[in-house]
């Protein structure tokens, strides 16, 4: 007599096993040997590092000459470096700058799926990576999404060490932020938690407390000393526009310089490079003609 094995057996088992295959492909992440595989077919140099602060670790890679001024990319939730690693190899970037793209607390090889909620918690985090690049002003930082309020804080803390920000299709204004919490607190759960991707998980624990965090931030707005480019897509169904008027209304002691584009959405680094390339190279010319930047 054959016996079969009970059909709750065979669907707990088909679902673990998706569970393991999303664990292993939603990493949102390049392995160094990748990396190094990626810059190496391009013929340019790389390198790749990590800082230890307390018990994190905050990975980055870096390409450019160490003397150049410093641009610092930042990727959004979820996500990893490699989100900017093509800006790395970009010919006219590396001629001008030294460039970064670092991975931030809980993403990439920075404490995969162990998130840092607070934002002033992330800039510290990221701050010692701007100390060793003072020396090679100026420095830009440049951040997508999520990314957005980490550069605004890390300009809002660290005003010595934050010379311009390119803010990218970036999450800022409280008010806009979607009220998720009906599902995103259940996933926080044990349960849920242990189920999703690292990736995610990281990316939900962080994205849970985002509104109380830029609440917290309102009143650092007018500490931002540096010029601020705000690039947006008024296509963007993930992060409205109206996150551009926020920056406008806040931003009250710098020059800030808002790009909307009608035909744009959310992910302007892989459809829209160029507005990003172009945000950095003006940067970079206005702090050349101001002095601060060798030509």
């Amino acid at each position: 007599m054959k016996i079969r094995k009970p059909r709750y057996i065979i669907s707990i088992a088909s679902f673990a096993l998706l569970m393991v295959l999303l664990h292993a492909c939603m990493t949102f992440r390049m392995s160094e040997k990748k990396i190094a595989k990626h810059f190496k077919e391009k013929n340019i140099a790389v390198k790749q590092d990590a800082l230890k602060i307390d018990k994190r670790t905050q990975h980055f890679v870096t390409t450019g000459k160490e003397d150049n001024p410093t641009v610092v990319f930042v990727h959004g939730s979820p996500g990893s470096l490699s989100a900017f690693i093509d800006f790395l190899s970009d010919s006219l970037l590396l001629s001008r700058a030294h460039l970064v793209t670092i991975d931030r607390p809980g993403f990439g090889y920075s404490n995969f799926g162990k998130a840092e909620p607070s934002l002033k918690m992330q800039a510290a985090l990221l701050q010692p990576l701007l100390e060793l690049r003072k020396q090679h002003r100026p420095i830009i930082l440049v951040g997508h999404s999520l990314g957005g309020p980490v550069i605004a804080r890390m300009a809002m803390d660290y005003p010595d060490l934050v010379d311009g920000l390119i803010i990218v299709a970036g999450s800022i204004d409280p008010e806009l932020e979607p009220n998720e919490r009906w599902f995103r607190v259940p996933l926080a759960t044990p349960f849920f938690s242990w189920l999703m991707p690292l990736s995610f998980k990281a990316s939900n624990d962080e994205i849970l407390e985002t509104k109380k965090e830029l609440e917290l931030m309102l009143p650092l707005w007018k500490d931002i000393k540096c010029p601020v480019i705000i690039l947006h897509g008024m296509k963007d169904k993930l992060v409205p526009p109206g996150n551009a008027d926020f920056a406008k209304r806040m931003l009250t002691n710098t020059s800030v310089d808002v790009v909307l584009r009608e035909d744009v959405n959310h992910f302007i680094p892989w459809t829209h490079p160029e507005m990003i390339q172009q945000a950095i190279l003006q940067l970079l010319g206005q702090f050349e003609r101001n002095g601060l930047a060798k030509q």
